[in-house]
């Protein structure tokens, strides 16, 4: 049964056996203390474990977290969390941690993990299953998701990180800056086009299987991740591929108050239509 005893969604029993895993920090430097908001009756970090929940390639959820108060708060609502060392540089290395864990104890091994972060409730479930769905690919290592960018405002946000793939889906590199350039003055006007063919938004999701997620780990910080801040880039900058599939939608992390207040208004809005 599920959390809430509903019924478990059925599950191959030759599909892999997958784990997500919710990182989820107390402390923020555009918005603290957001994973303990509850304006909508329920934590943050609950909207996203109770959303993953629904993806149906998932057989265990557990949150990652650095604080006793997140802990106590997730056991209060029935959701299992492991407390993992405030002194991780990432949210994948609070993942692996979390890996870690549950092998210590004696669980049972998965064959893929998914980082789903815990300030994205809104990601679509059927997304998550998209990410693992990739891993029938025995060359695959890594998975995470884009989606299009459709105004050049979007495009020029160093908030908003773009990505490029090859053609088979592989990302080629992942920059705050507008990737590929859409403005280079010797590009020829095209009528009716917005100039943004092929700009994509990445999202935040990862898959990994568990040796890549080591692998990852162990690998350290390289000169671009630093310039850019971005993670992701430590696994490119060591030679591996990553593959990146586009979401059925965009999505959006909440990083702001401003963001939090929209979801909180989409979320009632929900609640009362239903």
């Amino acid at each position: 049964m599920g959390s809430h005893g509903e019924p478990t969604p059925h599950r191959d029993s030759g599909a892999p056996r997958v784990l997500a895993v919710v990182p989820a920090r107390l402390g923020s430097t555009r918005m603290p203390r957001k994973m303990m908001r509850r304006e909508t009756g329920r934590y943050l970090f609950e909207h996203t474990v109770r959303n993953t929940e629904r993806a149906t390639s998932i057989a265990k959820v557990v949150l990652a977290t650095d604080a006793d108060e997140i802990r106590a708060a997730a056991e209060e609502v029935g959701v299992e969390a492991l407390i993992t060392s405030a002194q991780h540089p990432s949210g994948t290395d609070r993942v692996h941690e979390a890996v870690e864990l549950l092998r210590a104890r004696g669980e049972e091994e998965f064959d893929v993990v998914v980082n789903v972060q815990g300030d994205e409730p809104d990601l679509p479930p059927a997304d998550i299953d998209l990410a693992v769905a990739a891993f029938e690919d025995p060359a695959i290592e890594v998975v995470t998701l884009c989606a299009p960018i459709e105004s050049r405002a979007e495009a020029l946000e160093p908030g908003v990180v773009k990505v490029v793939r090859d053609a088979v889906g592989d990302a080629l590199y992942f920059s705050r800056s507008p990737i590929p350039s859409f403005e280079h003055p010797s590009r020829p006007p095209r009528a009716g086009a917005p100039g943004l063919e092929g700009v994509l938004r990445h999202i935040g999701l990862y898959a990994f299987r568990p040796g890549s997620l080591a692998a990852f780990c162990a690998l350290p910080p390289g000169p671009l991740e630093t310039t850019e801040s971005l993670e992701q880039l430590r696994w490119l900058e060591a030679g591996r591929r990553m593959r990146v599939l586009q979401a059925s939608r965009t999505t959006f992390g909440i990083d702001t108050e401003e963001d939090y207040a929209a979801f909180v208004a989409r979320t009632t809005e929900e609640i009362r239509t239903r």
